[in-house]
C-alpha cells in the first residue's frame, strides 16, 4: 500500500499535540456542511485532478477522510500516484471520528 492509515483516536492525539498536517475531506459539500472535523479542507474526490495540482508540498503530511474510508482510500491512491509521499487514510472516516472522538459531530 503506497499510503498509511490512521485511526480517529490517533488523529485526535496528533491534532491535540499541535502536529503540522493538512486534513482533507474528500466528501461532497452537502456532507461537509452536515459533519466535519475542525480545520479540514473540503476537496471533493470528483475534482481531485484539479485540486491535487494546487497542493504545494508533495512531502507534507496529509490525512484524508470521507464518510467511512473508501473514497479517501481512492484519493490516497491517486495522490500517491502523483508523487505525494506522506499520506494517511482516516480509518472509518467521519463516522469513526464521531463515534470514537467527538460525539457532537452528527452521524449520518
Amino acid at each position: 500500500m503506497p499510503f498509511g492509515i490512521i485511526t480517529a483516536t490517533e488523529l485526535k492525539a496528533k491534532l491535540d499535540a499541535g502536529a503540522k498536517l493538512r486534513l482533507i475531506d474528500v466528501r461532497e459539500p452537502m456532507e461537509y456542511n452536515l459533519a466535519r472535523i475542525e480545520g479540514a479542507e473540503l476537496r471533493p474526490l470528483g475534482q481531485i485532478q484539479q485540486w491535487a495540482t494546487q497542493l504545494p508540498d508533495k512531502n507534507e503530511e496529509i490525512v484524508v477522510y470521507c464518510h467511512h474510508g473508501m473514497r479517501s482510500a481512492r484519493a490516497c491512491e491517486y495522490l500517491s500516484s502523483q508523487g505525494f509521499t506522506s499520506l494517511r487514510n482516516l480509518t472509518g472516516g467521519i463516522d469513526a471520528w464521531s463515534r470514537q472522538v467527538d460525539p457532537s459531530v452528527p452521524l449520518y
